[in-house]
């Protein structure tokens, strides 16, 4: 079995986000232990390819 996980935050500000330290580093340890991390840079897909449709920039 696999899982997906996605998240548009930084792993690096999980634990601010999450709030509690121990909660953060249960969730986190669950999650990276043995994981394949894809990172992905850049812009926007979404905002890059905005305004290929028409010229009121809908698709």
């Amino acid at each position: 079995a696999s899982t997906l996980i996605t998240s548009q935050l930084p792993i690096s500000t999980w634990h601010d986000v999450i709030g509690e330290p121990t909660f953060a580093d249960a969730i986190l340890d669950r999650f990276v232990h043995n994981a394949y991390r894809i990172e992905l840079e850049g812009q926007s897909f979404r905002k890059t390819h905005a305004n290929m449709g028409d010229e009121t920039g809908q698709n």
